[in-house]
């Protein structure tokens, strides 16, 4: 059975979710708490990200956007495509830097989208700008799991 990651925003604690429950409401196993899924993205937060950083065997893809940037929304929907494609393989994440500002300061984000892949806890590629899907499929080809790698949760 497949399974993502999501760490709770109100805790922090970090969950381990089957992919089919998702969308029935999952709550967070310490604090019971809504889990912050829309599709199969996750919404994090200065508190809850680092720890779904340290504790995901998965590639973390991260959007750093804000709800007034036109480039921000314009690659929502490429965004919101690609994690339905590849959410076996990653976990798709979406950080609000309005809402959050501290979140893009602790990850040194200086313009909006910013897309980072974290990778057993440390940052392994950044871009900056909304990309096409072709070329965000391409630019996260670079950073999934090498063949035979088991992701399994």
């Amino acid at each position: 059975m497949e399974k993502t990651w999501v760490a709770c925003n109100s805790c922090g604690s970090v969950n381990r979710v089957p992919f089919e429950r998702i969308g029935q409401g999952p709550k967070c196993g310490s604090c019971k708490n809504a889990l912050p899924f829309h599709g199969a993205i996750v919404d994090q937060n200065s508190k809850s990200l680092p720890n779904l950083i340290q504790a995901s065997d998965k590639p973390i893809v991260v959007d750093f956007w804000a709800p007034w940037c036109g480039p921000c929304l314009s690659f929502a929907p490429t965004y919101e495509a690609v994690s339905k494609q590849f959410g076996q393989e990653f976990v798709f994440v979406k950080v609000n830097t309005e809402a959050d500002p501290q979140a893009g300061a602790m990850y040194g984000v200086r313009g909006i989208p910013t897309l980072v892949v974290f990778t057993g806890g440390m940052e392994a590629q950044r871009i900056s700008g909304a990309l096409p899907a072709p070329q965000f499929t391409q630019w996260l080809s670079k950073a999934r799991p090498a063949a035979g790698q088991n992701t399994q949760v």
